[in-house]
C-alpha cells in the first residue's frame, strides 16, 4: 500500500527533498546505461557485507572506497519499482519533515537514517556477498520523523 498524499501543506519549497529525489533518479538513469557492467558497479558502490567482515576482501579496497559505499548505496536502486516506491514515499512525507527540521537537519536525518540502515545490514548479514542498495533506510527515517511530528495527520 502506497501513500497518495497527506493533509498537511508545506510552508516552503522542499529544496533538499527535491534535490535528493533528483540525485536518486540521476543515479538510477546512470545504472540503466551500464549494461553488463552493472554488477561490478553495484559491487563497488553498494554495501557488500563481506567487504567489511572478511579481511582478505577488505584489503582489496581503499578505506575511502569502503566508506564511500555507505553513502553511494543510498542513491542506487534495483529497478523502477524500487526507485519509484522510495521516491514517492519521500515525496509524500519529506516536505513536512523538511519544514519541521529545516534543510540542514533534514539532510542529516536522511543521511544518518541511510547510513544506520547500511551499518545494521552489515552487522546482521556478515557473510553476504550481495550488494545492498537503495534509499529505504533513509526514507524510513523520514517516515519515522513524520509519524513523530505529525501523529494526527491524515494520509490517504
Amino acid at each position: 500500500m502506497l501513500p497518495l498524499r497527506d493533509d498537511i501543506p508545506a510552508r516552503r519549497y522542499p529544496v533538499v527533498m527535491v534535490t535528493l529525489i533528483g540525485l536518486n533518479v540521476l543515479a538510477f538513469l546512470y545504472e540503466l546505461g551500464l549494461g553488463r557492467r552493472l554488477g561490478e558497479f553495484l559491487f563497488l558502490w553498494g554495501v557488500v557485507p563481506v567487504r567489511y567482515t572478511r579481511p582478505e576482501i577488505a584489503a582489496l579496497f581503499h578505506p575511502a572506497q569502503q566508506g564511500m559505499a555507505f553513502l553511494s548505496s543510498m542513491f542506487l536502486h534495483g529497478g523502477w519499482t524500487h526507485l519509484l516506491g522510495n521516491m514517492w514515499t519521500l515525496w509524500v512525507f519529506g516536505d513536512n519533515v523538511e519544514d519541521r527540521l529545516g534543510r540542514n537537519r533534514f539532510l542529516a536525518l536522511y543521511l544518518v537514517g541511510g547510513l544506520s540502515a547500511a551499518v545494521l545490514h552489515v552487522l546482521t548479514n556478515f557473510h553476504s556477498a550481495i550488494p545492498t542498495i537503495g534509499a529505504s533506510g533513509a526514507v524510513a527515517a523520514v517516515m519515522g520523523a513524520y509519524v513523530r511530528f505529525f501523529p494526527h495527520a491524515r494520509v490517504t
